[in-house]
């Protein structure tokens, strides 16, 4: 079995190989301005880590960080390296970087019709399988549908939306309406 590892963001070539990653790995309609990322990581708002599988570079996870809370925003395993347990093994390492916080990650709505809906309900049953349950709570987020998933606590859309403009930036929290939670 391979040996896998997260790292903290530590040198620029780390920085090259996740912004190649994060280029090719989320629609232009889920990234941010990749500087915002550089800037909250200097600000010490954002927690950026290198993916590591047998020490070489495996992907990315960056987080913003509340009181409590972690908002996991992004999560990228290279294509060489999907499904040798990189995407488990760095939800596992993340929990433990963050002791007596809980986690929660947006994903675009498995519900939602679409050529995609496959991969987003692959994407949802990873996260549960790695310990996320379903918060029941939607939002649109920047005009994308998103299904809130948590392990290790529980959010709802206040205070998802009172997370956003706390850790985040009040214009972002303008941004992001609450869904209704379809019937499964």
């Amino acid at each position: 079995m391979p040996s896998h590892s997260i790292r903290r963001v530590c040198r620029q070539i780390d920085w090259l190989r996740i912004r190649l990653l994060y280029r090719k790995a989320f629609p232009a309609s889920e990234r941010k301005p990749f500087g915002m990322i550089r800037r909250m990581h200097r600000a010490g708002r954002t927690d950026v880590w290198v993916l590591e599988e047998e020490g070489r570079f495996a992907g990315f996870a960056t987080t913003i960080n509340g009181d409590g809370l972690i908002l996991l925003d992004y999560l990228a395993v290279s294509e060489a390296t999907r499904g040798h347990g990189v995407g488990s093994a760095a939800l596992t390492a993340l929990a433990d970087a963050y002791p007596g916080c809980g986690l929660f990650v947006e994903i675009e709505s498995p519900y939602a019709p679409g050529d995609d809906q496959p991969v987003r309900r692959r994407r949802r049953a990873f996260y549960e399988r790695c310990g996320f349950v379903p918060s029941r709570t939607m939002a649109d987020v920047f005009g994308v549908a998103m299904e809130l998933l948590c392990r290790g606590c529980s959010v709802d859309f206040a205070r998802y939306h009172a997370f956003y403009c706390t850790h985040y930036s009040t214009w972002a929290g303008g941004h992001i309406k609450p869904l209704p939670y379809p019937d499964e």
